[in-house]
C-alpha cells in the first residue's frame, strides 16, 4: 500500500483503477481513497464487477476497488493479490491482508452493506419480531460459512442502531460524492 501511495503521488494520473460503474460503491470506496491518501488516479467505469474484474486480471487496469464476494474466488486462485481490505477490521478469511487504514490511510473505512427495510407504519411490535428472526438467521452456523465464502460477514443490529448506521454513512458519502463529482449512469 505504502509503495502504491509513493508511486501515485509521483506519477498524478498514471494510475488507474477499475469500477463496476460511476457513482458505485466501488467507485466511491476510490474516491474516498484518492481524498484520503492525496493521491491521483485515473477512475475506469465498466459495467458490473465482472468486466472490471476480467480486465483487472488481463492487465488493462492497474487496481480495483471491489467487493469481497466478487474478488474473493480470484484472491484465493491466487490469480488477484490483495493489497488491503477496506474495512476498519481485517476480513478472517484473509487475516495476513491488512486494512487500509493500518497500511497507510489512518481512519479509512469503506463498506458495501445491505439491509432490510420496511415500511415506517410497521408496528414497533412486528418490527422487532422481524429483527430477531433475521438475527437468528444470521446467527446460523451454515449461514456464516456460506456467507464467508462468499467474501461476507455479516452485522446484524437493532433497527435504531440500523436507522444511526444509515445516517452516519449519509454524512460521510455526501461530500465525497460532492468532491468526486460522482454520478450514476
Amino acid at each position: 500500500m505504502k509503495e502504491l501511495i509513493d508511486y501515485a503521488q509521483k506519477n498524478p494520473g498514471k494510475v488507474n483503477y477499475a469500477s463496476s460503474g460511476s457513482g458505485t460503491s466501488i467507485h466511491l470506496s476510490g474516491e474516498l481513497f484518492k481524498s484520503m491518501a492525496k493521491v491521483d488516479m485515473m477512475h475506469v467505469p465498466y459495467k458490473g464487477s465482472a468486466p472490471a474484474v476480467a480486465d483487472l486480471l488481463g492487465g488493462q487496469t492497474d487496481i480495483m476497488f471491489d467487493n469481497m464476494p466478487s474478488a474473493f474466488q480470484h484472491v484465493k486462485a491466487g490469480k488477484l493479490r490483495a493489497i488491503a481490505v477496506t474495512t476498519d477490521k481485517r476480513y478472517p478469511e484473509l487475516p495476513d491482508v491488512p486494512t487500509i487504514a493500518e497500511a497507510g490511510v489512518p481512519g479509512y473505512n469503506a463498506t458495501s452493506w445491505f439491509g432490510l427495510f420496511t415500511n415506517r407504519k410497521v408496528p414497533a411490535d412486528v418490527l422487532a419480531k422481524l429483527n430477531d428472526a433475521m438475527v437468528k438467521i444470521l446467527a446460523k452456523p451454515e449461514v456464516i460459512k456460506q456467507m464467508a465464502e462468499q467474501g461476507a460477514v455479516a452485522h446484524p443490529e437493532k433497527p435504531a442502531e440500523f436507522e444511526a448506521f444509515i445516517k452516519a454513512e449519509t454524512a460521510k458519502w455526501g461530500p465525497v460524492v460532492k468532491q468526486s463529482g460522482a454520478t450514476v449512469d
